[in-house]
């Protein structure tokens, strides 16, 4: 970022990508030291030197975590890389750093459009493929209307119906009726209408839970991966554009194995 000739912050570029499975279940302190990490890494050719750069945060411990006395070795590690940077770092609350926020904001990550999503025709025609033309690709509504068999699923799932029924009603009775597990992570479900969501903290956006039944976890993977809109992509980004709309537990298990037994994918 820089500032143009009036004083305004100009965006010199964007950077971001989609978290592993393993760094979706760090603490939030180490979700934002990665996403330091990675822009430092993006950056490296324009930050090296001794020139003293800013690094703005809005995680507001972020600025004595070079100083704590108590480190992870994955602390440890990452500490000694920002070794080799001289930066000073700032704390920016999150109502004023909308610029950072904006690709992690993006309206259309909302799960509950996943639920509607629609291919809509290229405003240029020029640019619009003459063979997607001619098969009607050009505007695909992928079967994915399946709210009431989402919503219908969590009812025959014993693992999902207590923490239901204890976010429509709570009290101590129902949180002392749940496993030690589901009290643990309790806070990481919510109810949206009928939907469960679930998100490992308050700054992720929310999925919609999928229960434990089999034919309505093929169907998703399905429409993301077989059906013209999914292009048989690989397991990663597959993953990435399920993960990003629904969780269940070992979904990576469920795509790498559906990508693998794919026909269509093992003739390339």
């Amino acid at each position: 970022m820089q500032f143009d000739h009036e004083g305004r912050e100009r965006v010199v570029s964007y950077q971001s990508r989609q978290m592993k499975p393993a760094e979706k279940n760090y603490p939030v302190h180490d979700k934002e030291l990665l996403a330091m990490r990675y822009a430092l890494i993006k950056f490296r050719v324009h930050l090296l030197g001794e020139r003293t750069f800013a690094l703005y945060t809005d995680h507001a411990s972020l600025r004595t975590a070079m100083k704590s006395p108590h480190l992870s070795q994955r602390m440890a590690r990452w500490l000694s890389f920002f070794s080799e940077y001289n930066f000073v770092v700032h704390y920016k609350p999150g109502k004023t750093n909308i610029l950072a926020d904006a690709l992690s904001r993006r309206p259309d990550y909302d799960p509950r459009i996943a639920l509607s999503r629609q291919a809509t025709d290229d405003e240029d025609e020029d640019d619009r493929c003459a063979t997607c033309v001619s098969l009607n690709l050009t505007r695909v509504t992928p079967e994915l209307c399946l709210f009431d068999e989402i919503v219908a699923a969590y009812a025959n799932d014993p693992d999902y119906a207590d923490i239901i029924a204890y976010l429509r009603a709570p009290s101590e009775a129902a949180l002392g009726a749940l496993s030690r597990t589901k009290r643990d992570h309790i806070q990481r479900y919510s109810m949206d209408g009928d939907l469960l969501l679930y998100s490992i903290d308050k700054f992720d956006a929310p999925q919609t839970v999928i229960a434990n039944d089999l034919d309505l976890r093929a169907c998703i993977i399905h429409e993301y991966h077989d059906a013209p809109i999914g292009g048989h992509l690989g397991r990663k980004k597959t993953f990435a554009a399920v993960s990003r709309d629904f969780f269940w537990p070992h979904m990576y298990k469920w795509v790498r194995n559906w990508v693998r037994t794919c026909e269509k994918c093992q003739r390339v």
